[in-house]
C-alpha cells in the first residue's frame, strides 16, 4: 500500500483503490488530498482499468477542516495556490481515460462532496448523507463543486444546495441525479467494486482508454470536433479487429 496526504493506495486486480483516512469523518486537511505527483505515478499503469475513490471507515469525508482552513488563510498566495493545486487533482481525476466510481458511505460534505462530483459514477449508501455547508460558514465550494453539480441535477436544485446548506439523504440525491446508484447494503464498496468489474473485466484497456476518450470528448469539444476524433478511434479499433480475425 502506497500513501499520500491522508489517502492511500491499492490495487485487487486491475482496479485502483484509493482511500481517504483522516480520523472518523476523514477531514481534508488541505485542498491537496492527495499528491499530485504521486496520483499520476499510481494511475501510470497499462494494466489499470477502473478506479474506487472512498472514505476509511464509516464515511467517505467531511470536506475541509475549518482550522486548517483558517491557516491556510493567513497567506491569501499561499491559499489560492493550494485551491488551485486541489482543483488540478479534481481536473485530473475527472478526465482520467479509465473508469471512476466513489463509493460513498455516511457523510459526504464540502470538499468531500466535490471529489465524488469529479468521479464518473456515484455509488451511495441507502444512509449517506450529502451537503454543501460552507454557507454557513460564510463561504462557498472552492474547488469546482458549483459547476460540476449545476452539470449534473441542473440550475433547479443548486440554490437550495449551495445557499440553505442544507443536508439531503440518498433517495433525493438520486432523484436529482446526484448520484447514480443505491447500494443494497450499508456499506456501498462492494457493490461499487462489482459495478467497476463489470464494466471493465472482459474489456482491454486500450478500449477502456478509447470510450472514455470519446465520452470525454463529447462533453468538452464541440460536436464536429469530438466525432471527428470518434471516427478517428473507431477505424484504429477496427482495424486491429480485422487484424485478429
Amino acid at each position: 500500500m502506497n500513501t499520500s496526504k491522508i489517502s492511500s493506495w491499492e490495487k485487487q486486480g486491475d482496479i485502483g483503490i484509493i482511500s481517504l483516512s483522516n480520523g472518523k469523518e476523514n477531514y481534508l486537511i488541505e485542498p491537496e488530498f492527495v499528491n499530485l505527483v504521486d496520483l499520476k505515478k499510481w494511475t501510470n499503469d497499462d494494466q489499470l482499468k477502473g478506479i474506487i475513490i472512498k472514505g476509511a471507515g464509516r464515511n467517505f469525508s467531511a470536506g475541509a477542516s475549518l482550522n486548517e482552513l483558517i491557516k491556510l488563510a493567513e497567506n491569501e498566495r499561499n491559499l489560492s495556490e493550494k485551491i488551485f493545486a486541489g482543483k488540478e487533482i479534481l481536473n485530473f481525476i475527472e478526465t482520467l481515460n479509465i473508469p471512476v466510481i466513489a463509493s460513498i458511505n455516511g457523510i459526504c460534505f464540502g470538499g468531500g462532496l466535490e471529489i465524488a462530483l469529479a468521479c464518473h459514477i456515484r455509488m451511495a449508501s441507502p444512509n449517506a448523507l450529502f451537503a454543501f455547508p460552507e454557507a454557513n460558514l460564510g463561504l462557498i465550494p472552492g474547488l469546482g463543486g458549483i459547476n460540476r453539480l449545476i452539470q449534473l441535477v441542473g440550475h433547479r436544485d443548486i440554490y437550495d444546495m449551495i445557499l440553505t446548506a442544507d443536508m439531503i439523504n440518498t433517495d433525493y440525491a438520486k432523484q436529482i441525479g446526484l448520484i447514480d446508484h443505491i447500494s443494497v447494503s450499508k456499506e456501498s464498496f462492494n457493490e461499487a467494486f462489482n459495478k467497476i468489474t463489470n464494466l471493465t473485466h472482459d474489456r482491454s484497456a486500450e478500449l477502456i482508454h478509447y470510450v472514455m476518450n470519446a465520452i470525454h470528448n463529447a462533453k468538452t469539444l464541440k460536436q464536429s470536433d469530438a466525432l471527428k476524433i470518434e471516427t478517428e478511434l473507431f477505424c484504429r479499433l477496427a482495424i486491429k479487429v480485422r487484424k485478429n480475425q
